[in-house]
């Protein structure tokens, strides 16, 4: 039920956040919109780096798998939700990176005259930009009822679990990567700023 297109891309960026060290273990999840009521996402408990065409299976935008047997990414609702609450997403990457597991476990993350900004839209690096920092939760569907409003109310360009990891997202699968490695950046350039503070 899976284009085998972009079942090949989800492959590929696995492969390449793994080679980032951003997806350890079997951390980490990624999905592509297939159509206005399913999503492509990668299947619960596999290495990222490791992937093939069938740890990539169907979802509804409820969640529920659409491949018998299969059991989707436990983050599965966190995706269903950008998808549904804002339709220009086409792909959303989700990776653990150490810096973004440090960072968020430390509270708020502001990013402040960065250059790489402008990778986001924005026109200019003169200026300070919030990465929002939830609380973690293992009740999935709590914590997705718990951040809904606040991604209403002002859309962030990605946003961190507290201890856990940063989600990252775009039009396609190559503009997600391309954002998560911003977002990346941002991350490794706070670490060593506090560092060197």
């Amino acid at each position: 039920m899976v284009p085998a297109d972009l079942a090949h891309a989800l492959v590929e960026a696995g492969q390449r956040m793994d080679r980032h060290r951003w997806v350890p273990g079997s951390a980490g999840n990624l999905s592509a919109r297939v159509d206005t009521d399913s999503i492509a996402i990668t299947r619960s408990g596999v290495h990222k780096g490791r992937l093939k065409r069938d740890d990539i299976i169907a979802v509804g935008l409820d969640g529920a798998t659409r491949d018998p047997g299969q059991k989707p990414s436990a983050e599965t609702l966190l995706h269903c939700q950008l998808y549904r609450l804002f339709p220009p997403i086409g792909a959303v990457l989700h990776g653990h990176s150490v810096a973004a597991t440090v960072l968020s476990a430390c509270g708020g993350i502001i990013f402040s005259n960065y250059e790489i900004l402008k990778a986001f839209g924005f026109a200019s690096h003169e200026m300070d930009v919030t990465l929002p920092v939830y609380e973690n939760d293992q009740d999935i569907a709590r914590l997705a009822a718990t951040i809904e409003p606040l991604l209403l109310r002002d859309p962030p360009i990605g946003y961190a679990i507290a201890g856990h990891g940063v989600y990252a997202w775009g039009s396609s699968v190559e503009h997600a990567f391309w954002r998560l490695e911003a977002l990346e950046f941002l991350l490794e350039c706070e670490m060593e700023r506090r560092q060197l503070k």
